[in-house]
C-alpha cells in the first residue's frame, strides 16, 4: 500500500496540474516521441516568457480531469495517450505552431524514420574514396565516377519524396554522405482554443502557399480595380495616368486643341497634308 505521505505527494502534483490547466486560454498537446531532452530544454529557456512547457504523467493528469467541472477543458483527454509535452500559453494556437516549426532541427534520418521533405541526392563529390561505397551507392540506385580520385554522383538523383519512411538501405547511404533528411522536433497533436479543440490537420499551415495566394489575390484585386475604374489609394496614380491618355487621344481623334496637344494636332495636319498631296500627284 502506498504510504500517506506519498499519497499526499500524488495529490498536491493533481492539484497543480488542476491550477495550470485552468491558468491559460491555450492548451497545446504535443507527442514527445523522438524529442531530445535537450531540444525540450532549449525550447523551454526560448519560450519562457510566452509558453509553460510542462510534462506530466498520465494517470495524474487523467486524475486531474476527472476532477475539473469544465468540460471543455477535458476534450484535450482524447489527445493524451502515449508520452506528450504540454503547452500553456495565451498566445494564438497557429502562432504556436509557428514557433514550434522554427525550433525544429535538421538531422540525419534512421531507419524507420520519416522523410521531412524530398530527398534528393545532388550530382556532384561524395568526397569518399572508390571501394566499397561504390557498391553501397550503386544499389541504392545512384549513378557513379570515379574522378580525381574521389567518388561521385554523377547526376541529381530522387530518392524519397515527403513522407516516406526511410529503408535501411537509404539510410546508411545518407549517413554516408551526411545528408540531413529528418527533422527533430516538437510537433502539435491538438490545440485546445477557449474550448474548441484543433486537431492536427487543422493546425497545419501553409505559410508559403498562403503568402503566394495573398500576392496573387492583391493583383487580381488591383487590376480589377483598374478595369472597372475604381479608385482607391493603391491605384489612383495609375488611374489618372489612364484617364489622362485617354483623354488626351480623344482630344487628338476629335481635333480638339488645348496647349497640351497642339504640336501633335499640327503633326497630324501635316501628315495628312503630305499623304493628300501624295494622292493628288499619283492621279496627275
Amino acid at each position: 500500500m502506498p504510504s500517506q505521505q506519498i499519497l499526499q505527494a500524488k495529490n498536491n502534483e493533481v492539484q497543480e496540474i488542476k491550477k495550470i490547466l485552468t491558468s491559460h486560454k491555450v492548451i497545446g498537446i504535443a507527442s514527445l516521441n523522438k524529442v531530445r531532452s535537450s531540444q525540450l530544454q532549449e525550447l523551454k529557456k526560448n519560450l519562457k516568457d510566452k509558453v509553460l512547457i510542462k510534462v506530466f504523467k498520465n494517470n495524474l493528469l487523467k486524475f486531474a480531469l476527472d476532477s475539473l467541472d469544465d468540460n471543455k477543458i477535458k476534450k484535450i483527454e482524447e489527445c493524451t495517450s502515449g508520452s506528450n509535452v504540454y503547452l500553456f500559453t495565451d498566445l494564438n494556437p497557429f502562432k504556436l505552431v509557428v514557433l514550434l516549426e522554427k525550433g525544429k532541427i535538421k538531422t540525419i534520418g534512421k531507419t524507420g524514420d520519416k522523410a521531412a521533405m524530398d530527398i534528393i541526392i545532388p550530382e556532384g563529390n561524395t568526397g569518399q574514396p572508390p571501394g566499397p561505397i561504390i557498391s553501397l551507392l550503386n544499389s541504392a540506385g545512384l549513378p557513379t565516377r570515379i574522378q580525381s580520385g574521389s567518388v561521385w554522383v554523377s547526376k541529381d538523383t530522387f530518392m524519397a519524396k515527403k513522407g516516406d519512411v526511410i529503408t535501411e538501405r537509404l539510410a546508411v547511404v545518407l549517413a554516408k554522405l551526411g545528408i540531413k533528411s529528418v527533422e527533430l522536433g516538437i510537433s502539435m497533436k491538438a490545440a485546445l482554443d477557449d474550448g474548441i479543440l484543433i486537431k492536427e490537420d487543422e493546425l497545419k499551415l501553409d505559410l508559403e502557399g498562403t503568402r503566394n495566394n495573398l500576392i496573387k489575390n492583391h493583383k487580381d484585386a488591383f487590376t480589377l480595380s483598374v478595369d472597372i475604374s475604381y479608385p482607391t489609394k493603391e491605384n489612383t496614380n495609375l488611374l489618372l495616368q489612364i484617364a489622362h491618355q485617354e483623354a488626351y487621344s480623344l482630344s487628338i481623334n476629335a481635333e480638339i486643341p488645348n496647349k497640351t496637344n497642339i504640336k501633335d494636332l499640327i503633326q497630324k495636319a501635316n501628315s495628312e497634308i503630305l499623304k493628300l498631296n501624295t494622292i493628288i500627284q499619283n492621279k496627275s
